[in-house]
């Protein structure tokens, strides 16, 4: 909770560096035509939408989830929707 809490009062772009840095890459997942890049920071899941949707561009979007039930039940979700 305080990590989410910190996280959220950064700007979105110090949010995406810091995730790079410390965060982990899990991988990509396609919505919309666009490719939705999801890392993970201990039990916070956070969904970044890039420019171009190229990680070396700047971020768009963020969305972010606590805990992996919460990230399953999220994608879950997605994916009943696309279909």
């Amino acid at each position: 909770m305080i990590l989410k809490f910190f996280f959220k009062q950064l700007s979105i772009n110090k949010q995406v560096d810091y995730l790079k840095k410390k965060g982990i890459l899990l991988g990509t997942r396609i919505k919309e035509g666009r490719k939705i890049y999801i890392y993970m920071l201990r039990d916070l899941f956070v969904e970044v939408m890039f420019k171009d949707d190229n990680a070396s561009e700047a971020p768009e979007k963020l969305y972010m989830l606590t805990g992996l039930k919460n990230l399953n039940s999220y994608l879950e979700k997605e994916f009943k929707t696309t279909f």
